[in-house]
């Protein structure tokens, strides 16, 4: 599921305007790549080229820096294969496929996978507020699903789209612990089955 920030904080001037901005990037960058534990301050103090003093002043906590960096996926950066589903261009039988299909032609691409079920594993039951806001974002994320399905015509679209919730978060879980996008692969043929099934649709030759 790609979501690694595309702009590097590298050569940025240290302090003054939009150091909140690059403190967020190096938080994007160094989070999913890294993790959230193995990123200690001082590394994002350094990627995002502000003070100690700079950066508490924008975020008091480390905590409060990961659910910011969360809250971003929901308002400014959504998820690549998630941003499917609102595409205009597709049927929405053709959208509830395309979740399944973020790496194509990406086969050296790190699988990191998501980065609210990371930080929820990461967090083991410490980080409230974190397991709150991927709770919430999984749950949007199957309503979306249960929604398309209904706009695809499936009999029962509420059982379609917490299946599919199913299969892609499994997909998304085994491709970053295998670093094998080969699950996507796997999940969206399984995907088209489910898919076929609910609109009463001939499987293809």
């Amino acid at each position: 599921m790609g979501a690694s920030p595309s702009t590097s904080t590298t050569g940025a001037p240290r302090g003054g305007r939009g150091a909140r901005e690059r403190i967020l990037r190096a938080a994007a960058e160094l989070f999913y790549a890294h993790g959230i534990h193995a990123t200690g301050v001082a590394a994002l103090i350094e990627a995002a080229h502000v003070s100690p003093r700079t950066f508490y002043v924008h975020f008091p906590t480390k905590n409060a820096l990961v659910e910011e960096y969360l809250r971003r996926f929901e308002a400014e950066n959504p998820i690549a294969a998630e941003a499917e589903l609102e595409r205009d261009d597709l049927s929405p039988a053709q959208r509830l496929l395309a979740i399944f299909g973020p790496f194509g032609g990406r086969s050296s691409a790190l699988i990191r996978g998501c980065p609210f079920h990371n930080a929820v594993i990461e967090g083991a039951g410490e980080l409230p507020e974190v397991a709150r806001l991927a709770q919430r974002h999984k749950r949007a994320f199957r309503d979306r699903l249960v929604a398309t399905a209904a706009e695809a015509g499936a009999a029962d679209p509420e059982a379609l789209g917490r299946q599919l919730a199913v299969v892609f978060e499994g997909a998304n879980a085994l491709a970053a612990s295998c670093n094998d996008a080969q699950a996507f692969t796997d999940a969206r043929q399984a995907a088209e089955t489910l898919l076929n099934t609910a609109l009463g649709t001939p499987p293809g030759p």
